[in-house]
């Protein structure tokens, strides 16, 4: 019997509507390999330096380390997970089924809110990098063609968005690659201990939000379970091979890009000026072969697929969260409806484009990034909470892959969650309000919604 979980409840094949279709099967492990680096990799292009000016090099490098010990971890404990219950919701229908149905509702809306709000912080940069060559063209122009082009990709099928995911992610790996190949022979440690804790013991916590964004969206490659074959074995392989590729690139891109000339480099495009930069690798680069050569242009150049690699998984997986929520009654019954020609998400990667696009235009890139980490943070932790619980609940459950270390690996990734989280709410009290108020007003329309069906 086909069974799907919705906020608590069983549903039978039978009872699934008429009108919804079922997500293709088409993705293997190389393909998921290219969409979990591919969500992330954009990180290591742009905004992980804004971190540095309250961190440096010393904090920024001590929240990396710590928040790449949390994803290491979690990804483990998040793979059995996939692996033992492939859904497109993820962390929602984790907690939906561990925790019952009002923590997995929370889980699902902050699943939402980190894969609908790091999208347009990426969008920003495409258009700030197009910029750099088309300076005619206005960023915010260049910003929503590519919502509408990707999201019109995404629509075309699956297969095809993972297929141009993949080409353009090893693409943007190669880049990095050369970019560390350049810029290493140039390194000098003192450029890392130069002003290394600018702001002392807090700026490690306050740089959090930003050592997140090297990794945030991993976690994504569940997202699409449902449409992988072989799930308990691919998603495993998938999983497993994009931490470890990105944990060296995030290494190799911190050192080699601070390593040449010092952390305010990367971040002031001016010397004693204040205005801080989307792109340090290019800063990096410009001190080694200057603005006029072919590497520094070569870079802006494939650059632009780290970021579009992100941007495009990011708004597949996007698709996928808002498809589930919808699955359950949370959002609009339209949402739910998979195309029957593409057998995609169809109407819930407009819908995302929509908010996404409002999101692009108040022009706040490092505020959005933040309320993104805020969303991912929330589900990371209920995420492991539910890891939990299963283990002990449903300890007969089919697991395909067990996590390793447990439960003390994964009781340091929950414990590291909500150092972050609370770190996030004390450095950005304002960005935490608007967060809380968020997911208040979305569990306040759940309670009026279950009243009204109980009338």
């Amino acid at each position: 019997m086909a069974v799907q979980f919705m906020t608590g409840e069983i549903m039978t094949s039978k009872q699934k509507p008429a009108h919804t279709h079922s997500l293709a099967q088409t993705l293997g492990p190389v393909m998921l390999w290219g969409l979990g680096v591919g969500y992330v990799i954009s990180g290591m292009y742009f905004g992980w330096n804004l971190g540095l000016p309250a961190g440096g090099t010393l904090g920024l490098a001590i929240s990396t380390f710590f928040i790449m010990l949390m994803y290491v971890f979690f990804t483990f404990s998040y793979t059995e997970l996939a692996c033992a219950i492939p859904k497109a919701g993820g962390g929602f229908d984790y907690a939906s089924r561990a925790l019952g149905p009002t923590l997995g509702f929370v889980a699902g809306v902050a699943q939402l809110i980190e894969f609908l709000f790091a999208p347009p912080a990426i969008a920003f940069a495409i258009g700030a990098y197009f910029h750099e060559f088309f300076p005619d063209l206005p960023i915010l122009l260049i910003s929503t063609l590519a919502f509408l082009l990707f999201t019109g990709l995404n629509i075309l099928g699956v297969k095809a968005a993972a297929r141009f995911e993949l080409f353009i992610t090893i693409f943007a790996v190669l880049e990095l690659l050369i970019f560390s190949g350049v810029t290493l022979p140039h390194f000098e440690f003192k450029n890392l201990s130069t002003n290394a804790l600018p702001a002392g013991v807090t700026g490690i916590f306050a740089s959090i939000p930003f050592a997140i964004w090297f990794f945030l969206g991993i976690e994504g490659v569940a997202n699409v379970a449902e449409e992988t074959r072989n799930p308990q074995r691919n998603i495993l392989l998938g999983f497993g091979s994009s931490i470890a590729t990105l944990v060296v690139l995030c290494i190799l891109t911190f050192v080699s890009s601070i390593g040449v000339a010092g952390w305010e480099a990367i971040v002031y495009p001016v010397a004693g000026s204040q205005t801080t930069s989307d792109s340090p690798l290019p800063l990096a680069l410009s001190h080694v072969v200057g603005k006029d050569h072919l590497l520094y242009h070569l870079l802006l150049t494939i650059g632009l697929f780290g970021l579009i690699a992100s941007f495009h998984g990011l708004i597949l997986a996007a698709g996928r969260v808002t498809l589930e929520f919808a699955r359950a009654g949370h959002l609009p019954g339209v949402l739910n409806r998979v195309h029957p020609k593409f057998q995609t998400p169809a109407n819930a990667l407009i819908a995302n484009a929509l908010i996404g696009l409002i999101a692009l235009y108040s022009g706040k890139t490092a505020e959005i990034i933040t309320i993104s980490c805020f969303g991912a943070i929330t589900l990371y932790a209920l995420s492991l909470l539910s890891f939990f619980k299963l283990r002990k609940t449903e300890p007969t459950l089919h697991r395909p892959f067990k996590a390793p270390l447990y439960p003390g690996s994964q009781a340091f990734a929950l414990l590291i969650a909500l150092i972050a989280l609370v770190s996030m709410f004390v450095f950005n009290p304002n960005l935490g309000i608007l967060y809380i108020a968020i997911l208040t007003l979305a569990l306040s329309s759940l309670r009026i919604r279950s009243r009204m069906e109980a009338s």
